[in-house]
Order: structure tokens, then C-alpha cells, then sequence
């Protein structure tokens, strides 16, 4: 069905045949422009949302190919069709090539150009709905903070990434491991290739070979056709192995393999496939203890551990929880349909008191828990202490003014440890005296070289 919001600009010098076209256009439920030569249509573009372009080649001031390298440097992605009286299969090449969406030789017929319009413009709207679907995806998988660890962890992941290393990441759960891994994938050399992911701790022992390696028909009871693993399917791409930790060691064996040969044969098969697979790979655990204790192959971290990333807990960068409060309304906000709600200082005091052992995921439920639960737009600390309460995060029975103290110590020991320990510099940065810097340190329990007395 033709949306009559979408309008098209006729550009032809022939006056006549300009309303011709524009009127059945028209007839079809869409608004139409029209355009005498390439100067008007030029400014039309800038001037009007225009869905697509109907455009002459012979125009009095510009040709045809001309007019469409302008309006591909105003509007990029939008569709024109070229029309031409002297039509050539060098001409229609030449435009296609430039841009345009379709070439049509005059006399035009009327149902043949109504038809390619309506294709031109179904597929922009797909394209421009995969755009916004790309872009939300990228939103969801953004990872916010600026504080001294995320820059430096974002700074490691643009040095790696375009390389073809292997990654580690490591961290504890609910700190973004997969959003690192992400990240890495978005700004590798594969980035237009799949992005496989596998939890090793989610599978049973017994399927996670055959889950990563795939099968052959017969290979096991129940396998009635082959079936390819996670490595086939990311070939050209990247696969990222969530909790490698707990992957058994008859399996880390076959992988070590594929990571020294780019090789393996699946299960129950003697074929020798071979891909082109960036591997990344997480895990919670200490890789070190569990080498000592022969669970896990120091060969295979040696393989892995060529750039090792360490994704820092929540607690150790509580200046990013006010970004990281209004990223999580802001799309929280928009998922349930509810106004756009905001924290006061002594709420985010409080989230910033907390210790958050499930780190950025449990932060993130107890925003998702205030967005569905409290009516204010703005909120206070006292709205969200309930809901903390029933998060289990915590330390939530102590009297606002310890909150606010305990918020106030850990940015002061922040800035002191970025400025050196030099007071006139922490006090310009707090934008305070030295005398008041020297009395909330003493009043904060601060020492005079930047630290918490023990």
C-alpha cells in the first residue's frame, strides 16, 4: 500500500511531459515536486524531504549524470531513476554505475515507471529499516564509561582489533565481556563477516565438541544428517568462545589444533575442512589457578592470550555510573514506553555507594526495575532505596548523609590519584581552595598522600 507521505521530485525540462508524469504520479497517492532543470532540483533535495527521484538526462544547465553526483553528495542513499530520449547501454551503464537505482528510455510507459518507483521505494525502506536495526543493535552493544579503566580498555580494543590476533578477555561476571567482544568484531578486518558466539559453560561436556566442531550423519545415536559447527558457520568472521574456562580438556586439545593447523574435521568425519575464523575468547575464571590445577591447558592460553584484555568491575569505576544511569534509562525508557525518567544527586550518591557484585548487569536491572516499577519522572534516593533492597545490592540501611560522605571520599581519592597526589591541582580540578581541599580530606578520613588510612 502506498504511503501518501512519500514524495517524488520530476525533474524534466519539457514542461508538458514534466505534467504529464507528475500527474500520474500523482494518481498513484503521492505527493510530487516538480523540476525544470538540474539548478531547481538540486534545491528541492536540500529543501524537501524527497523519497526519490524521477530524473531527465537532457536538462538546459546540467546533464543528467551531473544532477545525480549532486544530489549523491546532499542525499547518498537516496533512489533515482534516469529517464532519457537517446537511451544507450553505455549510458544506462554509466548512471547505474554512479548510483542511480533504475534507467528507463522515453516514451515512458506509465505502469512500467509507477512499478519501478514502487520498487525503488520498498527497497530503501528496507534499507533504511536494516540501517536503524544496525544502528539500534550498535546502541545496545555500546559500551559506556569514561573513566581512566574503560579508556584505556576502549583504547586497547581499537590497537587490537584490526589485527587478526587472538583475544582474551577476562573479568568478572556481569561486566561487559561480550560487549568488548563485540567491539572487537565491529572493528576488525571482518566486521562484515558472521559473529558466532558459543557459551562453553552453557553445553554439556558431552555436545559442546560436536556444537563447535559439528558432525556427520551416524556420528553419534541421533544423528540423522550431518550438521556444521560454530566454526563453519563463522568462517570469514568471528567466533567468541563466552567462558573458555569451563570448556573440557579433550576439547581445548581440538581446539589448540584448529588455533596451530586452521584446520579440524568434524565429529564422526574424516574430511579436512579449513576456515578463516578470528578467534576471541572470555572467561570469569583464573586461567593461572586452573593451570595449576591441570584443568586448564597452558598451551591453548598461550594461543589464546595473544592480546589480553581486562574488563574492570563496576565498583572500580563508579564515576561511570551517572552515564551508565542515563544510557540504561534512556533505553529502558524507550523499550517500555514510558517518559524519559531522570536520577537526583542523591540517588546517584546511592547507586554510586553500592558494591554491585553482579556489576553492569545487576546496575542495569535496577534501572530496568525503576523504569517499570516507580511513576516519577525524576527520582530521588529514597525512591530507589526500596528497589535496592529487593536487588540484594546492598548496603542500602545507612542514613543518606553517609552515602553522600562515602560518594564524596571515593572522588576525591579519584582525583588526588589522577593529579599525582598534587593538591592545587585536585583542588583546581574540584574547583575548591587548598584550605577547603585540606579539611574535607580530614573530615573524609583522607591522608595527605592521597589514600585511605588503614
Amino acid at each position: 500500500m502506498t504511503r501518501v507521505s512519500q514524495r517524488v521530485l520530476v525533474v524534466e525540462d519539457d514542461t508538458k511531459t514534466r505534467r504529464l508524469i507528475a500527474e500520474f504520479v500523482a494518481e498513484q497517492g503521492f505527493e510530487v515536486l516538480e523540476a525544470p532543470d538540474g539548478t531547481v532540483a538540486l534545491e528541492q533535495v536540500r529543501r524537501h524531504d524527497v523519497n526519490l527521484v524521477v530524473l531527465d538526462y537532457q536538462l538546459p544547465d546540467f546533464d543528467g549524470l551531473e544532477v545525480l553526483a549532486g544530489i549523491r553528495k546532499v542525499r547518498p542513499a537516496l533512489p533515482v531513476i534516469m529517464v532519457s530520449g537517446h537511451g544507450t547501454i553505455k549510458l544506462a551503464v554509466e548512471a547505474t554505475r554512479q548510483g542511480a537505482y533504475d534507467f528507463l528510455e522515453k516514451p515512458l510507459d506509465a505502469d512500467q515507471l509507477v512499478l519501478r518507483i514502487k520498487n525503488a521505494l520498498e527497497r530503501d525502506l528496507l534499507q533504511r529499516e536494516v540501517a536503524a536495526l544496525r544502528q539500534e543493535a550498535l546502541a545496545r552493544n555500546l559500551m559506556v564509561g569514561d573513566s581512566p579503566a574503560m579508556r584505556r580498555l576502549c583504547e586497547l580494543i581499537a590497537q587490537s582489533a584490526p589485527s587478526r590476533a587472538a583475544v582474551l578477555i577476562l573479568g568478572e561476571s556481569g561486566v561487559g565481556k561480550e560487549l568488548a567482544a563485540r567491539a572487537i568484531y565491529q572493528g576488525s578486518h571482518v566486521s562484515g563477516g558472521p559473529y558466532v558466539r558459543i557459551n562453553c559453560a552453557a553445553i554439556p561436556h558431552d555436545l559442546i565438541e560436536s556444537e563447535l566442531f559439528g558432525y556427520e550423519k551416524g556420528a553419534f545415536t541421533g544423528a540423522a544428517a550431518g550438521k556444521p559447527g560454530k566454526l563453519e558457520l563463522a568462517d570469514g568472521g568471528t567466533v567468541f568462545l563466552d567462558e573458555i574456562g569451563d570448556m573440557s580438556l579433550p576439547v581445548q586439545a581440538r581446539l589448540l589444533r584448529f588455533l596451530q593447523e586452521g584446520e579440524f574435521e568434524r565429529v564422526g568425519g574424516t574430511r579436512t575442512i579449513k576456515v578463516d575464523v578470528r578467534v576471541v575468547a572470555a572467561t570469569n575464571k583464573d586461567l593461572s589457578k586452573e593451570i595449576e590445577q591441570r584443568r586448564f591447558r597452558e598451551d591453548l592460553y598461550y594461543r589464546l592470550s595473544v592480546v589480553v584484555l581486562k574488563v574492570p568491575p563496576l565498583r572500580e569505576r563508579i564515576e561511570d555510573i551517572p552515564l551508565l544511569a542515563q544510557h540504561f534509562f534512556g533505553r529502558f525508557c524507550t523499550e517500555h514506553g514510558v517518559p524519559l525518567k531522570t536520577l537526583t544527586q542523591d540517588a546517584l550518591s546511592l547507586l554510586a555507594s553500592q558494591p554491585w557484585p553482579g556489576n553492569v548487569r545487576e546496575f542495569a536491572n535496577a534501572v530496568q526495575r525503576c523504569v517499570v516499577l516507580l511513576r516519577r519522572q525524576k527520582l530521588t534516593a529514597a525512591d530507589v532505596v526500596p528497589l535496592l533492597i529487593d536487588s540484594g545490592a546492598g548496603r542500602v540501611g545507612r542514613s543518606l548523609k553517609a552515602v553522600r560522605e562515602e560518594s564524596e571520599r571515593r572522588h576525591v581519592l579519584s582525583v588526588l590519584a589522577e593529579c599525582g597526589g598534587n593538591m592545587t591541582e585536585a583542588a583546581q580540578v574540584l574547583e575548591i581552595d587548598r584550605t577547603t581541599l585540606y579539611r574535607m580530606m580530614a573530615r573524609l578520613g583522607v591522608s595527605g598522600d592521597g589514600t585511605e588510612p588503614r
